[in-house]
């Protein structure tokens, strides 16, 4: 049906003496013997927009109009609201499109986040996920122009895979057989399924990544991956969305240069796209958060060796609950106090050891250690994991078997070593986790729209 936006109503003064027709749903109602006052929100906008209706015109109010979430089509004409200078709409005409009963979850003002997520169907009509989910889409589109503005290819890597990506997470099987007897061995069981062998839902597209790059130069990937981790942590889903770019003639510096530029330019978008949703996140759930924010977009990220790091935690006059020593895989209290005590901004920790990183990280020539990079930031610690890939065909190998890895598998990814084979870099961004740090949301189920989690789906 034909309508207007309310985020144009409220924010658009050629509307102003004229008739509209505008669609949503009831947030709150006041009813009174002469006059009746309607919030009406329809997604577009955190902004409500006043319907005043006068009981002493012709102006009909429809049983139900009253009821919270109720869904309404009102025709009316746009005026001031004398009292705040914004707008609201002098209704004439009010139809009710859906009705909406007592039982209503969202009769509270406020309620736990812990409660909502209970009914993940009816949160997004809250302010705090009506905001989130806007802002979600907003940081998606500028993703997408980051990359495409500086000559990225878009790709589409697979979801299901032969695959692990090895050490990147335990993965979701895929089969059509499911539970049976009938196979003595695991082969066997493989063999009879839909492939032939053995498949899982993708935790990483960075393999298939690495082929396209080695073709088109610069790819993105942008989709979800999988883990079947039993992580119940604020920061861990079972499903979530990967932004991986793969840059051939590429090296670790190249890498870090990308990743800056992209956070600092999702960030500044984000800001001057949203400043309604960012002040709302300030005031309900971050403060400080805009200075926050203004401190990444306007200051240079740390680079710091991850065996420097090791010396900063081991003299740091605090009780970590894990300990620290060369060779250990920080944790999320180590790499916090690296970026909110030490250096106050985001760092990227680069040259980690060789054992607790992937096989197909480049190694440097110490011997010891790997060209990669982790970016931390204040309050959530890693958001970006990446490196520069090996491209020697003979160290890769030699990595491999140190790992005990089957090369058979990983046949189509050897080849790019043959074949051509030139420096080349990628990195991983867990969207939902810079989300969550541009919004001050503390938990990953809550800017993810279904989150999937251990003993969770719906």
């Amino acid at each position: 049906m034909k309508h207007t936006d309310i985020k144009d109503i409220v924010t658009k003064k050629e509307f102003l003496g004229t008739q509209v027709t505008v669609c949503g749903w009831v947030r709150t109602a006041r009813d009174s013997k002469n006059m009746a006052f309607l919030a009406l929100n329809d997604g577009t906008t955190l902004n409500h927009l006043q319907i005043v209706i006068d009981k002493s015109t012709d102006v009909v109010l429809p049983d139900g109009a009253t009821k919270l979430g109720a869904a309404l089509k009102v025709v009316g004409t746009v005026v001031e609201n004398i009292n705040n200078g914004s707008v609201e709409i002098n209704a004439e005409e009010i139809t009710v499109l859906g009705e909406c009963p007592a039982d209503y979850p969202l009769q509270k003002k406020f309620q736990k986040l812990e409660t909502l997520r209970e009914m993940p169907h009816i949160r997004v009509r809250t302010n705090t996920f009506n905001a989130v989910f806007r802002v979600r889409s907003v940081m998606a589109a500028a993703i997408h122009r980051f990359f495409q503005d500086r000559g990225f290819v878009y790709v589409n890597t697979p979801l299901i895979t032969g695959s692990d990506c090895e050490g990147a997470g335990e993965m979701f099987k895929v089969t059509t057989i499911g539970y049976s007897n009938e196979y003595k061995t695991e082969e066997e069981y493989y063999a009879d399924d839909f492939f032939g062998k053995k498949a899982g839902l993708s935790v990483s597209g960075q393999l298939e990544g690495e082929v396209a790059a080695m073709a088109m130069g610069k790819i993105y990937t942008f989709g979800p991956s999988f883990r079947a981790e039993k992580s119940n942590t604020v920061r861990h889903v079972a499903e979530f969305w990967h932004v991986e770019p793969e840059v051939a003639f590429a090296e670790l510096p190249d890498l870090i240069e990308l990743a800056q530029d992209m956070i600092k330019y999702i960030i500044r978008d984000y800001m001057e796209k949203c400043p309604e949703e960012l002040k709302f996140f300030e005031e309900r759930f971050e403060k400080g958060l805009t200075d926050k924010l203004l401190n990444v977009v306007n200051s240079d990220f740390a680079i710091v060796d991850y065996t420097e790091a090791i010396e900063i935690l081991k003299k740091a006059d605090v009780k970590f609950d894990y300990k620290v020593e060369w060779g250990c895989d920080l944790q999320s209290e180590h790499e916090r106090y690296i970026t909110e005590v030490v250096y106050k901004k985001p760092v990227f920790l680069i040259n980690y050891p060789k054992e607790i990183k992937s096989f197909y990280m480049k190694q440097n020539a110490d011997g010891k250690t790997v060209a990669a990079t982790d970016l931390l930031v204040p309050g959530i610690g890693e958001i970006i994991g990446g490196s520069e890939r090996e491209a020697d065909l003979n160290k890769l190998l030699s990595a491999m078997e140190a790992k005990g890895m089957s090369t058979e598998d990983y046949k189509d990814y050897l080849d790019l070593r043959k074949y051509g084979t030139v420096p080349h870099s990628g990195f991983g961004l867990g969207f939902e986790r810079v989300i969550m740090y541009c919004t001050g949301m503390g938990n990953i189920r809550d800017v993810i729209f279904y989150p999937r989690t251990v003993g969770n789906i719906r």
